[in-house]
């Protein structure tokens, strides 16, 4: 067996490889076109025509068409550099440059200068993508007569992205011509070319990188016409090039069909997933709860191969935390009714103390606010009623310097934790001008209250110095509230509150006196303990899992490598 028969049997093995690893049908499209263009997906066949009598041809009609004044007569192109062959081809393929082997020139610039001419319809980069036109929103420009032969498409014309994404290809496969504009390169093959094999080669430069060999600019990238025609391409006999493109068009609609059965697959697991969860969230009862759990315990393995659900069952734990449905009742529990007279008494006592100030009464929680029944001994309560203090943190960007109190803003609160090693300070003045308003000390809870955070949220864990912005500070006493479970309320209810409370559109808010009447469901005192340190548990179990599917996926991505390096 030969080498290139090795590689075909290889490739048909590893489409079951692909289909398991996260990149493993990208990286199949990538060797399919790379082993096509290595003249290594089709066996060669010595009666087809070698590549050295098509170049006779081609040159022989260049030389006609310029005799007929249709085309100009070329500069010759540089020879290929043996560096600019990355391997060796088929005894009858060869190297070309691009230009030797196609007219091409970008279409009509359109500005006041040029204005003229009769309205016709005309394509931009905005109508150019991989293989395919979208010609929904197709504009008009004046173009000339004499405009026409210069920048209209046929059928069977390659063209090709210059500004955009520069290098993006189709073939016009359209019966009707259309014109195009100054970004769009036509490249019409001379003959016995097979248009999709120029398509499909430009698709493997993209796939492997090897485009950006031939993009100039930053940001927005350009291939000039000059560029474009120094591309060494590896061209085949005419009866080769079509058995190459049949087979990539059958590789790559199997492609398309594991695609497909893959998105099915996630799909329908996350369906089942949600639907799961869903059971859980709905379950009236312990048995009714005990047996939706029993169901995501015995399809464990299959839901939660994939990060997606893994993140959905956080959610999912946070939410069935402050429903009362992740731990058990204890009918021993002082109950919250009391918790909260004792909260009331505490505040009074600061009130006397001068410690916080009076409050205004907060409106009463209504029937239509609370979003579902909470167990016996639970309460629904108003954020700023339970709390000493809900207040701001710098309104100005304070003065940063080298040394002295710790600074953080909104950027260093996230997923739960606050970033202290943000190495920005400010002087003790800023700190003390600060702390007469805040307070700020341990246990409190930040949320961030502006920008892209908003509704983030961490309860501070160190008894050091600080100043904040950008951020809310909610206060409360610890003898009566767990901060981490107001912690997971707020996460859990977090979409709620961002969709209620926060204001504004590119720059959202969220305002204290808002951030106040915010309800959130209250337990006893020892079940917040019970349910902080069952989430907990959990979320130990979610990072487990992430570790595991991210584990899995090295290895198959390991395993693909392997098979890509021995074709």
């Amino acid at each position: 067996m030969s080498d290139n028969e090795k590689s075909r049997a290889l490739l048909e093995k590893y489409f079951d490889t692909a289909f398991a690893a996260p990149e493993g049908i990208k990286k199949l499209r990538e060797l399919i076109l790379t082993l096509a263009m290595q003249g290594k997906l089709v066996p060669q066949d010595p009666s087809d025509q070698p590549a050295s009598e098509l170049l006779k041809e081609i040159e022989a009609e260049k030389r006609r068409l310029v005799k007929a004044g249709k085309i100009r007569e070329q500069k010759l192109l540089p020879e290929i550099k043996p560096e600019e062959r990355p391997y060796e081809l088929p005894e009858c393929w060869a190297w070309v440059r691009f230009g030797s082997i196609a007219q091409h020139n970008s279409g009509k610039t359109l500005d006041k200068s040029r204005n003229k001419g009769q309205y016709r319809d005309y394509i931009t980069t905005s109508n150019l993508y991989w293989g395919y036109f979208e010609l929904d929103n197709v504009r008009q420009m004046p173009i000339k007569d004499e405009e026409i032969e210069k920048c209209t498409a046929r059928k069977g014309d390659l063209l090709i992205c210059e500004g955009g994404e520069a290098g993006r290809a189709a073939v016009w496969f359209y019966d009707n011509e259309v014109c195009f504009q100054n970004h769009v390169h036509r490249a019409r093959f001379y003959c016995d070319i097979d248009p999709y094999y120029g398509y499909r080669f430009f698709e493997k430069l993209n796939a492997t990188g090897e485009i950006n060999n031939y993009r100039q600019g930053v940001g927005i990238s350009n291939m000039s016409g000059k560029v474009l025609a120094s591309i060494a391409l590896p061209l085949p006999p005419l009866a080769e090039q079509q058995r190459i493109v049949a087979r990539i068009d059958q590789l790559m609609a199997r492609c398309d069909e594991l695609e497909k059965l893959r998105a099915e697959r996630e799909a329908k697991r996350l369906t089942v997933h949600i639907s799961a969860l869903n059971r859980l969230f709905e379950a009236q009862g312990n048995d009714s709860f005990t047996d939706a759990w029993h169901f995501i315990n015995r399809h464990f393995g299959e839901l939660y191969s994939v990060k997606q659900n893994v993140t959905e069952l956080r959610k999912a734990i946070l939410q069935l935390g402050v429903m009362g449905k992740l731990v058990p009742q204890d009918p021993n529990d002082q109950p919250a009714s009391e918790l909260l007279k004792e909260i009331e008494a505490e505040k009074r006592r600061l009130v006397q103390e001068g410690k916080i100030k009076l409050q205004k009464p907060l409106p009463e929680i209504k029937s239509e606010e609370q979003p579902y029944v909470l167990p016996e001994g639970w309460e629904w309560v108003r954020l700023g009623s339970f709390c000493e203090k809900v207040s701001d943190g710098f309104h100005h960007t304070p003065k940063k310097i080298s040394q002295g109190v710790r600074y953080v803003s909104a950027t260093h609160i996230y997923n739960g934790r606050i970033d202290w090693n943000s190495g920005l300070y400010v002087s003790e003045e800023e700190y003390f001008e600060l702390y007469k308003k805040t307070k700020q000390g341990y246990g409190d809870i930040l949320i961030v209250n502006r920008g892209a955070g908003c509704g983030d949220a961490a309860v501070v864990d160190t008894d050091g110095r600080f100043c904040f912005q950008n951020a809310a500070i909610i206060g409360f006493s610890q003898n009566h509230v767990d901060g981490q479970y107001i912690l997971c309320f707020l996460h859990a209810s977090r979409k709620h509150f961002l969709e209620k409370f926060i204001q504004g559109g590119a720059q959202p808010m969220l305002s204290n006196k808002l951030l106040a009447t915010h309800i959130l469901a209250l337990p006893p005192l020892a079940e917040q303990h019970r349910i902080v340190a069952k989430i907990d548990q959990l979320m130990a179990l979610c990072d487990q899992l992430e570790q595991q599917i991210v584990a899995t996926a090295s290895k198959q991505s390991a395993l693909l490598n392997v098979v890509m390096a021995k074709i």
